[in-house]
């Protein structure tokens, strides 16, 4: 059977594409807070204390994210909370990935799909597919992460001797955690990202890493007891990859006499949460709305100590935990780290 030649591809060049955000969109580190409804924000309190305990007792915090938190200017503000220790994991999908390293590279990201797709010219850039597939290609070889390939290519700017400059990589998530040396993992379907459209694509190497990647993933939730997990914007990718790797982390320690059940999950999206109370122990019904709704659904039956949905932008969420968090930093002098 024949398959799609992409070696017949035309790629442009990154700089002559359109770009709808750039990095004007970056949000100061000493941005305020907006303000937001009494119960979110003691909500957003609540969660704060419980990070720095969790952190003060060693346990993790993760940070599960959509690509759209990079589009609302937040990775400064992840950044600062890898630097001050308060994140133990990163997790995105392969959009979140790209976008990050477009910004690093080019200082711009987010193109036009309805003009591109038109053109046939959507995700068909050649700096973004051929860097990003040769960290990647190179990752595999040496047994890497997905993310931590991409983000020792930023991190190093060197690519099979080549140097490739990023001037904006102070603003880069996947730098930071390399860095830092925290896992940053990505998770990504296969077809679904515009780098999968470029002709050095290897889906070999690709699934090597992302192997890696959601290995380190299981590992981060194997060691959750105790700790916090955060879904931040990421509807489907999120809480599919969570009750694999939970279940994954539960199978050993029952092999062990363990448990992985005093841990919380705190979900941030936008949308409607189907009006049902998602703290009590059941399941809405298939004939419900909600029942489809997984960034709730699948968190509310991994049996967590508790489970919170807060409905507001990433933006308002993570810079008010973040206030918080350092309201609580200051007066316990780093007493955690």
């Amino acid at each position: 059977m024949k398959t799609f030649d992409k070696k017949l591809l035309n790629t442009k060049p990154l700089s002559e594409r359109v770009s709808k955000s750039d990095l004007s969109l970056i949000l100061d580190i000493n941005t305020k807070p907006p303000e937001i409804n009494q119960e979110h924000l003691e909500k957003i309190k609540h969660l704060a204390k419980e990070i720095i305990n969790s952190r003060k007792n060693n346990k993790p915090v993760i940070i599960t994210f959509g690509a759209h938190l990079i589009k609302s200017g937040l990775s400064i503000i992840i950044r600062k909370m890898i630097e001050k220790k308060y994140i133990t994991h990163l997790a995105t999908n392969g959009a979140g990935s790209i976008h990050d390293w477009e910004l690093s590279f080019l200082g711009k990201t987010e193109e036009d799909v309805r003009k591109y797709v038109q053109e046939g010219q959507f995700g068909l850039w050649e700096e973004t597919g051929k860097y990003i597939n040769l960290a990647i290609i190179n990752g595999a070889k040496n047994n890497l992460g997905y993310g931590e390939s991409v983000g020792k290519l930023i991190h190093t700017e060197n690519l099979d001797y080549q140097c490739i400059s990023h001037p904006n990589k102070q603003y880069s998530m996947q730098e930071s955690a390399f860095s830092n040396n925290i896992p940053f993992t990505v998770h990504p379907c296969l077809g679904q990202d515009i780098i999968h459209t470029h002709p050095l694509c290897s889906f070999e190497a690709i699934g090597k890493t992302a192997e890696v990647d959601f290995l380190r993933f299981v590992n981060s939730v194997s060691n959750l007891e105790g700790g916090i997990y955060l879904s931040v914007g990421s509807a489907i990718m999120s809480p599919m990859i969570f009750e694999k790797a939970l279940s994954m982390a539960r199978n050993i320690a029952h092999q062990n006499n363990k448990t992985i059940t005093n841990f919380m999950i705190v979900v941030n999206d936008i949308q409607n949460s189907g009006d049902w109370d998602w703290t009590s122990n059941i399941d809405p019904p298939k004939t419900s709305p909600a029942y489809y709704l997984r960034f709730c659904k699948t968190f509310h039956r991994m049996g967590a100590r508790e489970m919170h949905y807060l409905q507001m932008n990433n933006s308002a969420f993570l810079l008010n935990l973040f206030s918080e968090l350092n309201k609580l930093d200051n007066s316990n002098q780093n007493a955690y780290l």
